[in-house]
């Protein structure tokens, strides 16, 4: 009877209870470490941090969802960051050139939908094609060069603060709401955990594939276009390299938080503490002083431990 009543409780829980106490623990653990990590400067530090993350996260968490997988995020982040820079410095005001590098990420993201929705080319070779093309305009583009020095305006959204709380953080958490509303209470985000369940069923129903493709990737367009607007702003710099390896952060993060990677579950509450958590614990192993390479090493054992829960979670 006991053991019934405790079941009922656990199953009565939010499913990103596990994943929030794990995070917990983190906290806990990196506080008796170290000295310098449980202040108000660090914690204002890993909300900067993680902001990047919860942001191309969401969109990937989308993309997850369907049932499918975005290797380009990273490089449309990066050449979102290079036109939003070329546009300050041809003489177009901040917030203009803010608006054309968030289209642009839309405008790629939707291109990627176009490839897999209309031409049936798979998710991972048509990301991963886009990911070099985009990754190689970049560097054409700018001569391998970075472009720095914002105006102030700009520059706001990676460096200024609303009290403690980073600007960057609030930005990061209205996009994740955003997406969050997006998948439980639009007709888009029914279509998507439809198709992700079972393309074929969503199909019969009347739910046009390609369509839904093509938002699902434009969704994550402009998410990877607000993460480097966060980015550029943060660093003074629209630099050709940046943006590289995010997309195994942003799926870690959203698998981690519960999005199944066999489609038709997602959870942007779970992606977000999934992302704050990767943030934790890069911020608390660099206190620690711990060797950058044995940090990827951690990152790559996490997102190896989120897949087997994954699977596990699915049996």
């Amino acid at each position: 009877m006991q053991n019934s009543f405790i079941k009922n409780s656990m199953k009565k829980l939010p499913s990103e209870t596990g994943i929030f106490l794990v995070l917990l623990l983190l906290v806990v653990t990196f506080s008796i470490l170290s000295p310098y990590f449980f202040t108000m400067q660090n914690f204002s530090n890993i909300l900067i941090q993680s902001a990047i993350t919860i942001v191309i996260a969401s969109g990937a968490t989308l993309v997850i969802a369907s049932s499918g997988i975005d290797l380009s995020v990273g490089s449309v982040l990066c050449l979102s960051g290079l036109i939003m820079g070329l546009c300050v410095k041809a003489g177009i005001p901040a917030g203009i050139s803010i608006l054309i590098g968030i289209f642009a990420g839309i405008l790629m993201g939707a291109i990627n939908g176009f490839l897999i929705g209309i031409i049936k080319i798979t998710p991972l070779i048509a990301t991963l094609a886009s990911q070099s093309i985009l990754r190689a305009l970049a560097y054409i583009f700018t001569n391998a060069r970075p472009i720095v020095g914002f105006p102030k305006f700009f520059r706001l959204f990676g460096t200024g603060y609303l009290g403690p709380i980073p600007y960057a953080f609030i930005l990061a958490i209205f996009v994740a709401l955003m997406v969050h509303i997006t998948i439980k209470r639009s007709q888009w985000g029914r279509y998507t955990l439809a198709v992700g369940g079972n393309e074929e069923a969503a199909r019969l129903s009347g739910v046009s594939i390609w369509k839904t493709k093509i938002f699902i990737y434009s969704m994550a367009g402009f998410c990877a276009a607000i993460a480097s607007l966060i980015l550029t702003a943060r660093l003074n710099a629209a630099e050709p390299l940046a943006g590289s390896g995010m997309e195994m952060e942003a799926i870690a993060a959203s698998v981690i938080g519960g999005a199944s990677l066999a489609g038709g579950i997602a959870s942007i509450p779970g992606t977000l503490i999934g992302a704050i958590l990767m943030a934790t614990l890069k911020n608390g192993l660099t206190l620690l002083s711990v060797q950058p390479y044995f940090q990827q090493l951690t990152i790559g054992i996490v997102i190896v431990v989120a897949v087997v829960f994954d699977k596990i979670r699915r049996r």
